[in-house]
Formats: structure tokens, C-alpha cells, sequence
């Protein structure tokens, strides 16, 4: 990638094949990620969102086609480590290390990638927690001891320990109630617009992709089959698009924004 095109489209997915065995997950799928966008990825269970998602990351390797992430392909191994600390993940539940203390998860990622001093480090984690709507008490705490919204907060400010450039939730409001999945999309929205970050983020959440995204990816018949602003995607003939957005549920959400 270069040019403007490349200035502006942090992830790149051509052509991807993914096969488990003998299942084929994705079979010509193509992606794209704008600078700035928060993206909503949907599709049924078993369309292989959190495949994407791993393959995206460099966890799995892809069967055909290629992947770049911020103008490098994925898979050289002598981008991975400056890809790894220009990208945060928070995978479902906030995946927090458990036998570690909140402080102390939102300091790995500074031990891992940067040598720093550790007060430094200390004050930075501290400073990310603030940032995520957190109390100071909570970093001495450990995930259990936390409620599912407040783990998924410290994942959070783990994964925007480094001041990523590119920030992928997996179901970030997931498990949660109404007003703690509002309060969390308003607090990813607020992340975005204040840290200049692009939101690369797997949903079935339909307030959240009324309320806080750009565009929506839906996945289906193993490839993106519409991606395009909430307004587009949702009047799609496509059975599955029209049943997800269309359906009971689906119009109470569309009424109420």
C-alpha cells in the first residue's frame, strides 16, 4: 500500500481462504479498515468473526490471500514486533491475567514491548485505568474480585497501554447489561475521538452498531457480503442481513435511534 489509499486503510484483507479440516470458513473474503472509523464486524455463529479476527492478528495463518496491517504484510516476521506495538486487543470476557493484580495487567504490555523505568510504567498504567472510567483503588485489585463491565474496562486500558493505532474488541458488550453496554460504547467512542484510535470491533450488539459505528462488515456465505454505513447495510435483500436487522428485534432497536 501506499499513496493516500495506503495512508488511509490501516487493514487490508484480500482474497482470504480459511479451512478448518475440511470446512471452509472464508473463501474470497475481502476487508478494509479506515484511519478513524470504528468498524462493526456481525454475522451468525460459525461465520467465523473470531477467525477473522485471529488471522487479522497474525495468530492464524491463512489458507490463500493476504493481509496487511498498517502497510505491512502480517506474516513478516520482521514487522511482527513493531505491528504487535501499534495494535491493542481485548478479546472477550477482557481475557485479563488472572493471578496478576489490574496494575500489573495494564503494566504488561510496558514490560513486554518498551524498556522504561518502572515508575514511569507504574504511573502510565495508572493513568490508562483513569482513562477507561476506572476508580485508582481497582488496580490493586485482582480480575476476580471484579464485575464482567469493570474487567472489560481493564482490558480495555491494557490494550491502550502503548497508544496504539489500531484497537480490536472482541464483543466488547458481551454478558453486559443495558446500561453498562451503553456506558462502554460511550467509552470506546470517547476513546477514539480523544486518542485518534481505529476500532476494529466484533458485535451482536445492534445498539452498538446504531450508536457508535461507522460502518458495519457482515459476514456470511464465508466472505463480507456488505460493507457500508448502518443506513446501506441495513435495507440489504441479503436473507440473513434482513432477518438480523429487519426482524422483531431488529426494528425495536431501529425505532428507539
Amino acid at each position: 500500500m501506499s499513496g493516500e489509499d495506503g495512508a488511509s486503510t490501516l487493514v487490508r484483507v484480500a482474497g482470504l481462504r480459511t479451512v478448518f479440516g475440511s470446512r471452509v470458513i472464508h473463501d474470497g473474503l475481502d476487508l478494509d479498515v479506515r484511519r478513524g472509523e470504528i468498524l462493526g464486524v456481525v454475522g451468525e455463529s460459525g461465520s467465523g468473526k473470531s477467525v477473522l479476527l485471529n488471522t487479522i492478528l497474525g495468530l492464524k495463518r491463512p489458507d490463500a490471500g493476504t493481509i496487511t496491517v498498517l502497510g505491512h504484510d502480517v506474516l513478516d516476521p520482521d514487522r511482527q514486533a513493531d505491528i504487535e506495538r501499534r495494535i491493542g486487543v481485548m478479546f472477550q470476557q477482557g481475557a485479563l491475567f488472572s493471578a496478576l493484580s489490574v496494575q500489573e495487567n495494564v503494566e504488561a504490555p510496558f514490560l513486554e514491548h518498551a524498556r522504561l523505568p518502572m515508575n514511569f510504567v507504574h504511573s502510565m498504567a495508572a493513568l490508562k485505568i483513569k482513562l477507561v472510567g476506572l476508580p485508582d483503588q481497582v488496580g490493586a485489585q485482582m480480575p476476580a474480585e471484579l464485575s464482567g463491565g469493570m474487567r472489560k474496562r481493564a482490558g480495555i486500558a491494557r490494550a491502550i497501554a502503548l497508544d496504539p493505532e489500531l484497537l480490536f474488541l472482541d464483543e466488547p458488550t458481551s454478558g453486559l447489561d443495558p446500561i453498562g453496554a451503553d456506558a462502554l460504547d460511550g467509552l470506546v467512542r470517547d476513546l477514539r475521538d480523544a486518542l485518534g484510535l481505529t476500532v476494529f470491533m466484533i458485535t451482536h450488539d445492534l445498539d452498538t452498531l446504531y450508536t457508535i459505528c461507522d460502518r458495519v462488515a457482515v459476514l456470511a456465505d464465508r466472505r463480507v457480503i456488505a460493507l457500508a454505513p448502518l443506513a446501506e447495510v441495513q435495507n440489504s435483500q441479503h436473507p440473513w442481513i434482513k432477518a438480523y436487522f429487519q426482524g422483531p428485534r431488529g426494528r425495536a432497536v431501529r425505532e428507539r435511534h
